[in-house]
């Protein structure tokens, strides 16, 4: 895997971490929780930045909104007792195919 690749993937998961972080800041009311969120927002776009020197635009935001996307339903799932119904995580793994198939097929 290129480090173009590397990065993306990276900056999919620090782009989890301010998601979900985003709950615990209490509307950036909580000054612990809110650093680690703009830190990993600083990371996450940061990476997506390196990234897009090499790839396409259009598949690496796909790709980076996609693994966040996966890693934040799965994550509110877990941590905030989201909804766990069999559809749900049907179209979920339906994202993670997409993903997948834009890693395979891009040049």
């Amino acid at each position: 895997m290129s480090r173009a690749w590397i990065a993306l993937l990276l900056a999919g998961l620090f782009e989890i971490v301010w998601a979900v972080g985003l709950k615990y800041t209490e509307g950036f009311s909580k000054l612990y929780p809110s650093l680690i969120v703009i830190g990993a927002m600083i990371i996450s776009f940061a990476l997506l930045s390196q990234a897009l020197k090499v790839l396409p635009v259009g598949t690496a935001y796909a790709v980076w909104t996609g693994i966040g996307a996966v890693g934040t339903a799965i994550f509110g799932m877990i941590l905030f007792n989201e909804s766990k119904d069999l559809i749900r995580i049907l179209f979920i793994f339906i994202i993670v195919i997409g993903i997948v198939g834009l890693k395979v097929f891009s040049k």
